[in-house]
């Protein structure tokens, strides 16, 4: 595995506390009524990414993921005022304001999605990552799923055709208890969601979601023998998310203790506190850190709100091109 050196330490710090951020103020705007529709927040999940950005190739490796997916295509390297700007429906937007919350999309940096049917990214995850081995390109498709999907039958068949072909997949079920709100226990006769790997012979276990080390080391083994040819892995991220399935959910299944609970090993935290301990940056530091963050966050909003809404004619122009029907001319 790639050093986890201060330099490091001081990265996941920096993107972790802007991914919290900018969700915290897409929260805020959403109650404003700013940002319509649906809104999946990753609070409290933001070690399953910054380790497994540590252990990828950016410049060849692709992700893909489910609705929950606004900072992992900044991770990836998209403009943090593109994804605010979808969100908020404007021309600017990644997808030209027509995506929305649900369906953040960056070719360019490998990201393929937000996916709203649940576990429909599960096996275009196995395809992009067919297409990487036909033609060649030592590239590996990390393929994310949260709990509720691993019971669609979507998966099984991925699973099989991937290790079949050994394609250079890495599945990552990331377990935040929960699914939409009915928890594991509750949807199946099994908790250890890695075992279903068991059955196909696929190499599977469980990680701790919650520290960014962890993750790293596990997607570093699971990347290097897909690149390898050796086919797919199966990880298990053991992660909690702070706020509901959503921002309509009341959150009537768990208890606020429960919640502060899991603060306690917080990832943000988690990493602050070496930081502070090995002395990585000083109280100064990083309150500079700190106030770069919110300062990006503002500018991301301000970006936002003042670009324009799509105009009507984008309808016609994002659906298919006809070469004889010449009545509606494409200009995108």
């Amino acid at each position: 595995m790639k050093e986890v050196t201060k330099e490091v330490y001081l990265k996941w710090y920096e993107d972790m506390l802007l991914w919290r951020k900018f969700e915290d103020k897409l929260a805020a705007l959403y109650i404003q009524q700013k940002v319509r529709g649906f809104l999946h927040l990753y609070n409290g999940q933001e070690a399953v990414l910054a380790g497994a950005l540590h252990a990828m190739d950016l410049t060849k490796d692709k992700m893909i993921t489910a609705y929950r997916n606004h900072v992992q295509p900044i991770g990836m390297g998209v403009d943090p005022r593109r994804v605010m700007a979808e969100l908020l429906g404007k021309v600017t937007g990644t997808s030209k304001g027509m995506g929305g919350s649900m369906h953040i999309f960056s070719k360019e940096h490998r990201f393929y999605g937000g996916h709203g049917i649940v576990g429909g990214q599960i096996p275009v995850g196995a395809g992009l990552a067919f297409a990487d081995k036909y033609f060649e390109t030592g590239g590996v498709t990390m393929t994310y799923f949260g709990d509720g999907a691993a019971r669609q039958g979507s998966l099984h068949e991925a699973f099989n055709m991937a290790m079949l072909w050994k394609l250079p997949v890495v599945f990552i079920v990331e377990n935040n208890g929960y699914a939409m709100g009915t928890s594991v226990e509750r949807t199946a006769n099994h908790t250890d969601i890695w075992k279903l790997g068991l059955g196909y012979e696929m190499p599977c276990g469980p990680v701790d979601g919650m520290n960014p080390v962890k993750v790293a080391e596990a997607m570093t083994e699971a990347i290097d023998r897909a690149r390898r040819g050796d086919g797919p892995t199966f990880l298990e991220m053991k992660t909690y998310r702070y706020r509901g399935h959503s921002m309509s959910d009341a959150q009537l299944y768990r208890s606020k203790e429960e919640v502060e609970e899991y603060k306690k090993i917080d990832p943000i935290t988690q990493v602050l506190d070496v930081i502070k301990d090995q002395k990585y940056a000083t109280e100064e530091e990083i309150e500079v850190i700190d106030q770069r963050v919110k300062d990006l966050v503002e500018e991301c909003v301000t970006f936002a709100e003042e670009s324009e809404y799509p105009p009507i004619e984008q309808l016609y122009d994002v659906v298919y091109e006809q070469e004889n029907y010449p009545f509606l001319p494409h200009k995108l």
